[in-house]
């Protein structure tokens, strides 16, 4: 008996434990690891690493072109014969070998267009790949900052309820002394069961909201998580300062990454125009050939032995040197149609980083409004949560000394509630809001690497 009751006791320390162990993760931590263990990003990396293989190879592609040949035939029927060079009914085996190698001299600046254009290709998958890491971030502030506002709102549920558990009790006690009715009980039960509703609806948000975060942070092997709460300002200490949008705008647009990104693509789309050009320019190779052969009946004069494989290697070789020189006249016009392929891919590419110009000083004005509307709620929602608390505190005395009834009560009693949710609500869209501006103003909101 002594021996199971001491496994009992153990299982339960080791359980208190466990519980007391789980980490509690900050708003960095969530994004550190989402970023690591995230799978589209994933693909971003892949990207940027197939990029930086294709401009490894266009610089590798100056290098001179080299390549080794061989064949082995054997020749059946009329054949010129190696020794005397007379064509007659013979049968032997030859073998030729060559090396064969050739270097551009001139393609109209098209491979060091196209290296540039790839460089440009590169670095702009990096900055997309950043701007991914970023856009990950921001969704697991939004997913941290939701568990703290359905945290705050659990406490405030739990306090409503303790509110009406104690009037319950209260009310019970003054039935007992016959202070009360008992329809005063079923009020204050009425109300205390609202409550506890309420705290357990809470609760199922909060589950929710950690859901939503572990799957932002793909952390599968965790059944919960638990957040380092970030503490917020008391009313007095808030100094919020919104600038323009325009003076925000102007430093966004030198680091964002996904204007940086945009803004390789438009160079390396001028790149390639001018590689697509080079093609209608003549171009220049050179190019060097060392080539011997071997037969197997190439017989030392006066003898019958065959010629040594050395030896006839050394005697066949030769070697040729040239210039080969290409003039594009006439394919069908495709070099031409491919220029204006490519300029018109420019004009879309130039286009399309003036739309996230537009687009990202849309979202800046927007955030600028928003922050300025809500330091004003923030205010006010703080003063409107202040004046219902103590609109209760006097009801709550007043209850207590019968002037009003149960219903009065917990109408001032939900309002209350309802202000300190409004002003919960307020207070983390305001922090949202302001880590996005310090974003766009280029200050450090994430500690994420942007070595790539």
């Amino acid at each position: 008996m002594n021996h199971n009751k001491n496994i009992i006791i153990f299982l339960l320390i080791l359980v208190v434990n466990t519980i007391h162990a789980q980490k509690s993760w900050s708003l960095d931590d969530c994004i550190a690891y989402a970023i690591h263990h995230n799978l589209e990003l994933k693909n971003f990396t892949y990207s940027q690493d197939e990029n930086q293989e294709t401009y490894r190879q266009s610089v590798r592609s100056l290098l001179p072109s080299i390549d080794a040949d061989a064949d082995y035939v054997k020749n059946f029927g009329r054949s010129p014969n190696p020794n005397t060079n007379v064509f007659e009914n013979t049968e032997f085996i030859s073998s030729d070998y060559g090396l064969n190698a050739e270097i551009d001299l001139f393609q109209g600046f098209q491979k060091m267009n196209t290296i540039k254009a790839s460089k440009f290709l590169y670095k702009a998958s990096n900055e997309e790949t950043l701007h991914q890491k970023y856009m990950l971030a921001f969704r697991v502030m939004s997913a941290f900052y939701d568990i703290q506002f359905m945290e705050g709102l659990l406490a405030i549920s739990k306090t409503q309820k303790e509110i009406s558990q104690n009037n319950y009790d209260m009310v019970k006690r003054q039935i007992e002394l016959g202070q009360m009715a008992k329809a005063d009980l079923y009020q204050a039960e009425s109300a205390l069961i609202t409550d506890k509703l309420s705290v357990t609806q809470s609760e199922n948000n909060v589950t929710g909201a950690k859901l939503r975060l572990m799957q932002e942070m793909n952390l599968t092997e965790e059944s919960s998580i638990s957040i380092v709460t970030t503490p917020t300002k008391p009313i007095e200490e808030v100094h919020i300062e919104i600038k323009n949008e325009d003076s925000i705008y102007n430093k966004a647009k030198d680091f964002v990454p996904i204007l940086k990104a945009q803004e390789l693509r438009v160079e390396a789309a001028k790149k390639q125009l001018a590689a697509v050009k080079g093609n209608l320019y003549p171009s220049l190779t050179l190019f060097g050939r060392i080539r011997s052969r071997f037969v197997d009946n190439a017989l030392i004069e006066g003898t019958d032995e065959t010629v040594s494989f050395r030896t006839q290697l050394k005697d066949n070789t030769g070697q040729v040197v040239g210039l080969s020189l290409r003039v594009p006249i006439s394919n069908g016009w495709s070099n031409r149609s491919r220029v204006k392929q490519q300029k018109i891919a420019k004009m879309r590419a130039e286009n399309t980083y003036e739309i996230q110009k537009q687009e990202m000083y849309q979202l800046i004005q927007q955030l600028v409004q928003e922050g300025k509307a809500l330091k004003t709620e923030y205010q006010q929602s703080y003063q409107r949560m202040e004046a219902q608390e103590l609109t209760f505190e006097i009801a709550q005395k007043r209850y207590e000394k019968g002037l009003i009834n149960a219903i009065e009560l917990n109408q001032s009693k939900n309002l209350f509630a309802t202000s300190q949710n409004e002003n919960l609500q307020v207070q983390l869209r305001l922090k949202v809001n302001e880590s996005t501006l310090d974003f766009y103003q280029g200050l450090p909101v994430f500690n994420i690497d942007k070595a790539q």
